[in-house]
Parts: structure tokens; C-alpha cells; sequence
């Protein structure tokens, strides 16, 4: 695939999340839906949008897909980047400060 290519696609991947993300979080379980959409709005976490925008040129690579969840009660962006080798990683953000806390080769 060739660069600009990979590009365009990779273009058309934040656009997409980033629509969606107007509409709605993406919560890691439908019941979560609610749960994201407050903590937003109380500014406990920020959008996705917010996120994608914090990140732009951060990533080991294209977005192909992300996850919200929260654990003992701090929330996390889970991404997943494929890179132009087609190495696939886990980056982990912060869903308050949008700080990457760990990147992991899948």
C-alpha cells in the first residue's frame, strides 16, 4: 500500500471515530453507555474527540479500533494501532489527561 494511501486510510479512520465520538462514546459494554456520557459531561473524562486531537501524531501507527473502560474507578482510552510493518499495539490513555500511560506490542 502506498504511503499516501495508507494515509488517506488512516485519515478516514480518525474521521470516522471521530463522528461517532460526537454522537456517543464508545463504552466498553452497552450498560457503560450512560456511565461514559456522565463522566463527560462532569468533566471527569474527556471525549473521544478530545482524545483523538491530544494524541494526533503520538501513535505508533493507524487506529483500527478503541475501547473505553474503567477500572477501580479510573478510566482508560484503549486503542489499537497497526504500523506500517503490520505490527498491531495497545496504547493506553489516560481518559482525564489524555497522558499515553503504557503502549504494548500485541
Amino acid at each position: 500500500m502506498s504511503l499516501s494511501l495508507q494515509r488517506a486510510a488512516a485519515a478516514a479512520v480518525v474521521v470516522v471515530l471521530a463522528a461517532f465520538a460526537l454522537v456517543a462514546p464508545v463504552p466498553a459494554k452497552a450498560q457503560d453507555h450512560d456511565a461514559v456520557r456522565q463522566a463527560v459531561e462532569r468533566g471527569d473524562i474527556r471525549s473521544l474527540t478530545d482524545i483523538l486531537a491530544a494524541l494526533h501524531g503520538k501513535l505508533p501507527g493507524d487506529l483500527v479500533g478503541v475501547k473505553i473502560e474503567q477500572k477501580s474507578g479510573h478510566w482508560l482510552y484503549k486503542f489499537r494501532a497497526i504500523d506500517s510493518k503490520g505490527r498491531m499495539f495497545e496504547i493506553y490513555v489516560d481518559a482525564h489527561t489524555a497522558a499515553i500511560e503504557r503502549i504494548r506490542e500485541k
